[in-house]
């Protein structure tokens, strides 16, 4: 595992220890937990945007080919 260094500001950091107690995670898993949603989210939208272009001009990618 790659370890990442991060410096947050003390009420972001207190905030993140908050949210994560009652969901019985350390603050270092529920950011993991994070990070990995927000990744997905990320694929998801590439995803969307590229079949909305290739849907969008399919019609012209018929003529260009």
């Amino acid at each position: 595992m790659k370890v990442v260094e991060i410096n947050l500001p003390e009420s972001t950091a207190s905030r993140l220890e908050h949210a994560a107690e009652p969901l019985n995670l350390s603050p270092e898993e529920l950011l993991i937990l994070s990070i990995e949603e927000k990744l997905a989210q990320l694929d998801k939208d590439v995803r969307n945007a590229s079949d909305h272009v290739l849907t969008k001009n399919a019609d012209l990618y018929r003529r260009l080919s």
